[in-house]
């Protein structure tokens, strides 16, 4: 294979990732078109229930190791 048959096959390769990123990016605008986007009411409501979640497993988390730690100092004790 000569030098110009490999430089034309390189350019080929490069100008159909070229097309190929072109269509990727069309085809997810597209999707996103399709998405259904949380209302600014819809998101405060969601996130207020993963704050209170979050928080309600913090504590059962902190009562547990506190319940543990106590737990394993009275038997190594």
């Amino acid at each position: 294979m000569n030098c110009a048959a490999f430089m034309e096959e390189w350019i080929q390769e490069i100008r159909d990732a070229i097309r190929r990123s072109g269509d990727f990016f069309r085809d997810a605008w597209q999707e996103l078109k399709k998405v259904h986007w949380p209302s600014r009411k819809e998101t405060y409501a969601a996130t207020t229930v993963v704050i209170i979640v979050v928080l309600i497993i913090a504590v059962f988390l902190a009562l547990v190791d506190f319940g543990l730690t106590r737990a394993i100092q009275a038997i190594v004790s």
